[in-house]
């Protein structure tokens, strides 16, 4: 009967012990209390020879950009009556005199904005270089690994990180870097 009753008390105390779970408050991440959440800022650059078709922005410091946080970046391909319309980068457009594309990298500082292509960028349209909108999204690692989101689709993005209430912060102006 000691027996029994000695293996009873110490599977009440694994199973008590198995489900104390991963520590942390409910509804946070466990890392000091912090929600993960995204971030969105947008920014604005002309593409010119002075600046080798290359824009740099720093990552605003109240946005703390993680190393498996994901940062995309849009650009306002037109404005379709009232409605903005987003494209994901890089975008290719193919014009008559060859290949423009418009493509992106970041790290958790900055973002570089930069054009390329098989055409002299020197011939491209004021409406192709100049008064370029980009808005950039910090996507959290958690939102990252959901493969099922179409990240093409900004609308999408910022309802699955909660901004799509919350406006946008704009950045004035484009930092100066010989990187």
């Amino acid at each position: 009967m000691k027996t029994i009753r000695s293996m009873m008390f110490l599977l009440v105390i694994a199973l008590f012990t198995a489900c104390q779970g991963i520590p942390g408050r409910d509804g946070e991440d466990g890392l000091d209390g912090e929600y993960i959440v995204g971030s969105v800022f947008e920014v604005e650059g002309d593409f010119l020879p002075s600046n080798d078709w290359t824009l740099y922005f720093d990552i605003p410091t109240t946005i703390n950009v993680l190393p498996s946080d994901i940062v995309l970046t849009y650009i306002l391909w037109e404005v379709d009556g009232n409605t903005d319309v987003w494209r994901l980068m890089p975008q290719t457009v193919v014009l008559p005199e060859g290949i423009l594309q418009y493509n992106y990298d970041f790290t958790q500082k900055d973002v570089k904005i930069f054009l390329d292509g098989s055409l002299d960028l020197h011939d491209l349209l004021p409406a192709e270089a100049l008064d370029q909108v980009f808005r950039i999204v910090v996507l959290p690692a958690d939102f990252a690994i959901n493969t099922s989101m179409d990240l093409t689709d900004y609308n999408l993005v910022i309802n699955a990180i909660g901004m799509d209430k919350m406006p946008v912060l704009k950045l004035d102006k484009e930092i100066s870097l010989e990187k």
